[in-house]
Protein backbone atom coordinates (compact mmCIF):
# COMPACT_ATOMS: atom_id res chain seq x y z
CA UNK A 1 0.00 0.00 0.00
CA UNK A 2 1.40 3.57 -1.01
CA UNK A 3 1.05 6.05 1.55
CA UNK A 4 -1.01 8.27 0.11
CA UNK A 5 -3.63 5.48 0.13
CA UNK A 6 -2.63 4.73 3.70
CA UNK A 7 -3.60 8.80 4.89
CA UNK A 8 -6.50 8.82 2.92
CA UNK A 9 -7.76 6.11 4.42
CA UNK A 10 -6.29 7.15 7.97
CA UNK A 11 -8.38 10.81 7.27
CA UNK A 12 -11.08 8.66 6.72
CA UNK A 13 -11.18 7.01 9.66
CA UNK A 14 -11.06 10.24 11.36
CA UNK A 15 -13.93 11.81 9.72
CA UNK A 16 -16.12 8.97 10.74
CA UNK A 17 -14.87 8.91 14.47
CA UNK A 18 -15.60 12.54 14.12
CA UNK A 19 -19.53 11.55 12.73
CA UNK A 20 -19.73 8.81 15.54
CA UNK A 21 -18.66 11.02 18.30
CA UNK A 22 -21.98 13.68 16.94
CA UNK A 23 -24.25 10.79 17.16
CA UNK A 24 -22.89 9.34 19.77
CA UNK A 25 -22.79 6.02 18.20
CA UNK A 26 -19.86 3.62 17.86
CA UNK A 27 -21.90 1.71 14.85
CA UNK A 28 -19.84 1.23 11.63
CA UNK A 29 -22.14 3.16 9.65
CA UNK A 30 -22.17 2.62 5.74
CA UNK A 31 -20.26 5.45 3.36
CA UNK A 32 -23.60 6.24 1.38
CA UNK A 33 -25.35 6.86 5.16
CA UNK A 34 -22.31 8.47 6.30
CA UNK A 35 -22.22 11.24 3.82
CA UNK A 36 -26.40 11.82 3.59
CA UNK A 37 -25.87 12.14 7.70
CA UNK A 38 -22.74 14.79 6.94
CA UNK A 39 -24.59 16.88 4.22
CA UNK A 40 -27.79 16.60 6.41
CA UNK A 41 -25.61 18.35 9.40
CA UNK A 42 -23.95 20.54 7.53
CA UNK A 43 -27.33 21.99 5.99
CA UNK A 44 -28.70 22.33 9.70
CA UNK A 45 -25.55 23.92 10.62
CA UNK A 46 -25.33 26.54 7.33
CA UNK A 47 -28.44 27.57 8.24
CA UNK A 48 -28.62 28.11 11.85
CA UNK A 49 -25.66 30.57 10.78
CA UNK A 50 -27.51 32.18 8.20
CA UNK A 51 -30.64 32.64 10.74
CA UNK A 52 -28.44 34.26 13.32
CA UNK A 53 -27.55 37.15 11.07
CA UNK A 54 -31.32 37.22 9.37
CA UNK A 55 -32.79 37.11 13.19
CA UNK A 56 -31.86 40.58 13.98
CA UNK A 57 -33.78 41.77 10.91
CA UNK A 58 -36.54 40.10 11.27
CA UNK A 59 -36.55 38.14 7.98
CA UNK A 60 -36.26 34.46 7.79
CA UNK A 61 -34.09 32.52 5.12
CA UNK A 62 -37.17 31.95 3.01
CA UNK A 63 -38.38 35.38 3.24
CA UNK A 64 -34.66 36.44 2.30
CA UNK A 65 -34.46 34.22 -0.58
CA UNK A 66 -37.82 35.88 -2.08
CA UNK A 67 -36.51 39.24 -1.83
CA UNK A 68 -33.73 37.97 -3.74
CA UNK A 69 -35.33 36.49 -6.43
CA UNK A 70 -37.55 39.68 -6.78
CA UNK A 71 -34.37 42.01 -6.91
CA UNK A 72 -33.23 40.13 -10.02
CA UNK A 73 -36.53 40.56 -11.59
CA UNK A 74 -34.92 44.42 -11.76
CA UNK A 75 -38.59 45.64 -11.17
CA UNK A 76 -40.38 43.17 -13.23
CA UNK A 77 -43.39 41.27 -10.93
CA UNK A 78 -43.36 37.48 -10.73
CA UNK A 79 -46.25 35.35 -9.68
CA UNK A 80 -46.58 33.07 -6.73
CA UNK A 81 -46.24 30.28 -8.61
CA UNK A 82 -42.70 31.55 -10.38
CA UNK A 83 -40.97 32.77 -6.97
CA UNK A 84 -41.97 29.07 -5.68
CA UNK A 85 -40.24 27.50 -8.39
CA UNK A 86 -37.31 29.45 -8.18
CA UNK A 87 -36.45 29.36 -4.17
CA UNK A 88 -34.05 26.88 -3.12
CA UNK A 89 -36.31 25.28 -0.29
CA UNK A 90 -39.57 25.09 -2.13
CA UNK A 91 -42.77 25.31 0.43
CA UNK A 92 -46.13 25.10 0.20
CA UNK A 93 -47.06 28.57 1.71
CA UNK A 94 -45.45 30.82 -0.49
CA UNK A 95 -48.63 33.10 0.04
CA UNK A 96 -47.92 33.15 3.60
CA UNK A 97 -44.99 34.40 3.11
CA UNK A 98 -45.60 36.97 0.40
CA UNK A 99 -48.09 38.16 3.49
CA UNK A 100 -45.55 38.48 5.79
CA UNK A 101 -43.41 40.13 3.49
CA UNK A 102 -45.89 43.00 2.70
CA UNK A 103 -46.84 43.74 6.42
CA UNK A 104 -42.78 44.96 6.38
CA UNK A 105 -43.32 46.55 3.39
CA UNK A 106 -40.71 44.88 1.30
CA UNK A 107 -43.07 43.25 -1.69
CA UNK A 108 -46.26 44.75 -3.17
CA UNK A 109 -49.07 42.13 -4.41
CA UNK A 110 -51.10 43.25 -7.09
CA UNK A 111 -53.62 41.82 -9.23
CA UNK A 112 -52.26 40.57 -13.27
CA UNK A 113 -53.73 43.00 -15.96
CA UNK A 114 -53.42 39.95 -18.13
CA UNK A 115 -55.37 37.38 -16.49
CA UNK A 116 -57.15 38.38 -12.99
CA UNK A 117 -56.59 35.18 -11.30
CA UNK A 118 -53.09 35.56 -11.16
CA UNK A 119 -51.15 37.50 -8.66
CA UNK A 120 -48.42 39.51 -9.45
CA UNK A 121 -45.52 40.32 -6.93
CA UNK A 122 -42.96 43.41 -6.81
CA UNK A 123 -40.47 44.35 -4.77
CA UNK A 124 -40.53 47.37 -2.50
CA UNK A 125 -37.86 50.21 -2.53
CA UNK A 126 -38.26 49.36 1.51
CA UNK A 127 -37.27 45.70 0.49
CA UNK A 128 -34.53 47.16 -2.11
CA UNK A 129 -33.39 49.21 0.94
CA UNK A 130 -33.46 45.86 3.21
CA UNK A 131 -31.69 43.76 0.95
CA UNK A 132 -28.55 46.71 -0.50
CA UNK A 133 -28.34 46.78 3.70
CA UNK A 134 -28.07 42.70 4.16
CA UNK A 135 -25.82 42.52 0.85
CA UNK A 136 -22.41 42.79 3.04
CA UNK A 137 -24.06 40.90 6.17
CA UNK A 138 -24.71 37.95 4.34
CA UNK A 139 -21.52 37.87 1.97
CA UNK A 140 -19.52 38.24 5.34
CA UNK A 141 -21.59 35.27 6.51
CA UNK A 142 -21.02 33.46 3.36
CA UNK A 143 -17.60 33.74 4.15
CA UNK A 144 -17.24 32.79 7.25
CA UNK A 145 -19.01 29.24 6.72
CA UNK A 146 -16.92 28.39 3.63
CA UNK A 147 -13.63 29.89 5.76
CA UNK A 148 -12.52 26.34 6.59
CA UNK A 149 -12.03 25.17 2.52
CA UNK A 150 -9.88 26.74 0.15
CA UNK A 151 -11.12 28.21 -3.10
CA UNK A 152 -10.15 24.49 -4.82
CA UNK A 153 -11.85 22.90 -2.48
CA UNK A 154 -15.05 25.38 -2.63
CA UNK A 155 -14.93 24.17 -6.30
CA UNK A 156 -14.60 20.59 -5.83
CA UNK A 157 -18.09 20.75 -3.35
CA UNK A 158 -20.01 22.87 -5.15
CA UNK A 159 -19.16 19.87 -8.21
CA UNK A 160 -19.94 16.88 -5.92
CA UNK A 161 -23.06 18.46 -4.45
CA UNK A 162 -24.28 18.81 -8.43
CA UNK A 163 -23.89 15.60 -8.34
CA UNK A 164 -25.56 14.75 -5.39
CA UNK A 165 -28.60 16.59 -6.74
CA UNK A 166 -28.90 14.37 -10.48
Amino acid sequence: MNSELVLHLYIQLLYMKELNKKLKTTANLPLARQTVINVFLTNTSVKNQLLEVLKPHDLSIEQFNVLRILRGQKGNPLNLQDIQERMVNKMSNTTRLIDKLILKDFVKRTECKVNRRKIEVYITNSGLKKLDHLDTIMNQAESNVTKNLSGTELEQLNELLQKLQQ
